[in-house]
């Protein structure tokens, strides 16, 4: 029995990644969650999944749910620190790492400090400190986030000399094809309307304003240890491929599949093993096309920006992370317009 840790459990990426423990009950156990603030949401977890100890960031939340649940066999703990307990749980094989923003940081580097497998729905731990995280745990870290997870899987059981370039894909987001012009009068529904992929807000705005895809070229220099010369960003409309890497033969190898977040999650918790998982999937009969466009760097600033962060190294990924997410909060909360989260 593998026992698992998530971090930022009542989310998207939380929620989908108990989905796959539900299908495998008999080969996954969960031991212990950590949420942000969804109270309720972590109780119904805690009946269903009895974890030996959870975490809510929200102090006072924690000691009201401490209480409703007084006489259960569960620890309630809170903060950062619950967080940072929580990933270093002694019982834990695998920690899922799926909470939002930077926070994830000192989670993450317990975990690896105790010995554990990270499942990395992450990015900006490695976004703001790869520098620290790869030299602990390059071999321990697997990636959850689809196009990271693709590229991985695409991979396996090739040399890394062999390794020319990657091919990171990206939708498009809900905007693709769209002016500067039209991007000034973009609602928050109109943003957080994705048209393939579910996600948790702060992620759905960064993929509208292309911002995440930037982010991920950043994770994918540390995870696969290339230069930013070695990543190209290539729309695929229809989110089918998931990713590709180009060998120095010139061979290309992607990895095809349906928009399922379940499918890099399941991989990741199984590695080096696959496992049957319920679900849609690809015919080819039906499928009338699969279209690439490049990026229009110019219309989305937000990807040129995190890039150039990028390759000028040193803070500038920190302080470009740390100006995108107070800018999607202060959008999130109508403080800001939609453009003014690239122009802030």
């Amino acid at each position: 029995m593998k026992k698992i840790a998530i971090l930022g459990s009542t989310g998207s990426i939380g929620t989908q990644t108990l989905d796959v423990i539900r299908a495998h009950s008999d080969e996954l156990e969960v031991v212990a969650l950590a949420a942000g603030s969804n109270k309720e949401r972590l109780k119904e977890q805690i009946r269903e999944f009895h974890p030996e100890l959870v975490s809510l960031s929200d102090e006072k939340k924690a000691q009201e749910l401490k209480e409703e649940l007084a006489g259960e066999a569960v620890e309630v703990v809170c903060g950062m620190d619950g967080l940072i307990e929580v990933a270093g749980i002694d019982s834990a094989d695998v920690v899922v790492t799926a909470v939002v923003g930077m926070m994830g940081i000192l989670p993450t580097m317990e975990a690896i400090r105790k010995g554990k497998d990270i499942a990395l729905a992450n990015k900006e731990t490695l976004v703001t400190a790869g520098h620290l995280i790869i030299p602990m745990a390059r071999e321990s870290i697997l990636p959850v986030d689809s196009e990271h997870s693709a590229i991985f899987q695409c991979l396996q059981g090739e040399p890394k000399k062999a390794l020319d370039k990657i091919l990171l894909t990206a939708s498009g987001g809900p905007f693709r094809g769209k002016s500067a012009e039209f991007l000034e009068t973009v609602t928050l529904e109109d943003a957080l309307n994705h048209p393939n992929w579910s996600m948790g807000p702060k992620i759905t705005i960064d993929s509208s304003t292309m911002v995440n895809k930037g982010l991920e070229v950043m994770e994918a220099k540390w995870l696969f240890g290339v230069d930013y010369s070695q990543i190209e960003v290539v729309i695929q409309p229809q989110s089918i491929i998931h990713s590709m890497v180009q060998y120095i033969d010139g061979a290309v190898i992607a990895q095809l599949g349906t928009p399922d977040m379940r499918v890099p999650i399941e991989y990741a918790l199984f590695y080096p093993e696959r496992r049957s998982l319920p679900g849609d999937r690809l015919d080819f009969s039906k499928l009338s096309q699969i279209t690439f466009e490049k990026p229009d760097y110019k219309v989305f600033r937000g990807l040129s920006l995190a890039i150039e962060a990028g390759k000028t190294g040193g803070t500038m990924p920190t302080v470009f992370n740390a100006a995108n997410e107070r800018a999607v909060a202060k959008f999130l909360k109508g403080e800001i317009k939609y453009t003014d989260i690239v122009r802030s």
